[in-house]
């Protein structure tokens, strides 16, 4: 569950991934200075408490070595801390300084410090007293600085100086976090300004390109892509350019073979027409005559399928309500308007559309109806007939070209299978949708979905 949440929390947009990952990298890396400079700070409290405490004690030395031996167990008695235990003993604690490194360091400077060479260093454990808890053991078991030195002799008696400290009492306070967090806002608001700036200018170009892809796949031929942006950018850009460039070529003889292969058979076939009038058997006659017909509905849906990618309607702001209004009481069916709604497009291409579904659903019904709604992203228009409706396992495949919902191709129940094809190509290119379904009453419901937005290529 955990998971999810965070899934939903990262950035789809490549931008905030980006920005997301310069942000957590300037975080780390902070964080880690953080945590480096105060391991280091505790480092030079400690070397300078210890420094402070060699002061303390280099200052004892002369003042011990002036007096006899019972004001020096007074002096030792007054100079002891909760941090430092000092001791005027008759054995030393230390017979030699400890080979360790921070031992041979203190020992080194106090010999300095007192031009004696007679100076014992060494880390010992701090004693436990009897009794303690394991708690109490792990928190009191430290390792604390043991310094032995020989006195003077007094009253005939040798004396050494025992001293055990853990280092003066380290200064409280002393690392001020504003500073770091205030430089680590700065910085954040920087790399957060930079970043989106860069992020802006590297994924602007593939942002192009996705429109322009988008557009392709609704058809549009002339969609092209600023070949801007880095090397990798324009590379992409440039064969999404050439792809089109093909593409609308190949779209474009495909078109001229469509429109020239109809319109060569409108001649023999007004000529055949002609001739299989002057037959004189009434039944080979019609039977001639009819098949021409569907011959004829053919070709001129070859012609107006190849005009289809070829219309250069430029697209325009259009209200929907009137132009069903128009269109459905032209062809005598039914039109309710819920909410009005206008959409971007091209006004004779968008009747053109709607126009081959009224007449496809008056062709296999004989109720027809027109509904135009919206919601907050789509105009809707539905049309509904009371016809037979479409196998489940054929809808699919309706609009494909030269497809109907019946086998024949009587000229009087219908054209060339093209009507479909070309309003699913016009709704495409508008940025629509358009869906068949088989109404729960019967008959057949076709659903047409504009966007509102101007989308269109």
């Amino acid at each position: 569950m955990m998971i999810r949440h965070l899934k939903k929390l990262y950035p789809a947009a490549l931008a905030g991934r980006i920005v997301l990952l310069l942000v957590g990298t300037i975080l780390a890396a902070n964080l880690i200075a953080l945590a480096v400079l105060g391991f280091q700070q505790q480092r030079f409290d400690r070397q300078a408490s210890e420094d402070r405490e060699i002061e303390r004690i280099a200052a004892l030395i002369p003042a011990m070595e002036a007096v006899d031996g019972q004001v020096r167990k007074i002096i030792a008695r007054d100079a002891s801390t909760r941090f430092a235990r000092v001791l005027v003993e008759d054995t030393p604690l230390l017979t030699k300084t400890a080979d360790d490194s921070r031992a041979q360091y203190i020992a080194s400077v106090l010999a300095t410090t007192l031009e004696r060479s007679d100076v014992r260093v060494a880390l010992i454990e701090r004693p436990v007293p009897a009794g303690a808890s394991d708690r109490q053991t792990l928190r009191k078991a430290k390792r604390v600085i043991a310094i032995t030195m020989q006195l003077s002799a007094r009253d005939g008696r040798g004396a050494w100086l025992n001293v055990v400290t853990s280092g003066a009492a380290r200064r409280q306070g002393r690392f001020d976090a504003q500073p770091f967090f205030t430089v680590l806002a700065l910085s954040l608001l920087c790399v957060l300004a930079v970043s989106v700036a860069l992020t802006r200018q590297l994924t602007k170009p593939l942002g192009q390109l996705s429109v322009a892809a988008e557009a392709a796949g609704r058809g549009d031929r002339s969609a092209r892509v600023p070949e801007t942006g880095p090397r990798e950018m324009r590379k992409a850009a440039r064969a999404f350019n050439a792809m089109q460039q093909e593409i609308s070529q190949f779209d474009a003889e495909r078109v001229r073979m469509l429109a020239a292969v109809g319109h060569d058979l409108r001649t023999p076939m007004t000529s055949l027409r002609i001739r299989a009038e002057m037959v004189d058997d009434a039944s080979q006659r019609d039977a001639m005559v009819r098949t021409l017909d569907e011959m004829a509905v053919m070709a001129d849906g070859l012609v107006s399928f190849a005009k289809e990618g070829q219309d250069a309607e430029p697209p325009q702001p259009v209200v929907l309500a009137p132009m069903l209004a128009q269109l459905c009481e032209d062809r005598g069916v039914a039109f309710q308007c819920l909410n009005e709604a206008e959409v971007t497009g091209r006004r004779v291409g968008l009747g053109r559309a709607i126009g081959n579904l009224v007449d496809n659903a008056k062709r296999y019904g004989d109720d027809v109806a027109v509904t135009l709604t919206q919601d907050k992203r789509y105009a809707i228009i539905a049309v509904e007939d009371n016809g037979p409706g479409i196998p489940a396992d054929r809808i699919d495949t309706m609009f494909q070209p030269f497809t109907r919902g019946d086998d024949s191709r009587s000229a009087e129940t219908g054209g060339a299978g093209l009507g479909l094809s070309i309003a699913r190509s016009i709704i495409n290119a508008h940025g629509g949708r358009i869906r068949l379904e088989n109404s729960p009453e019967g008959g057949l419901r076709a659903t047409v979905s504009l966007p509102k937005q101007s989308s269109f290529a």
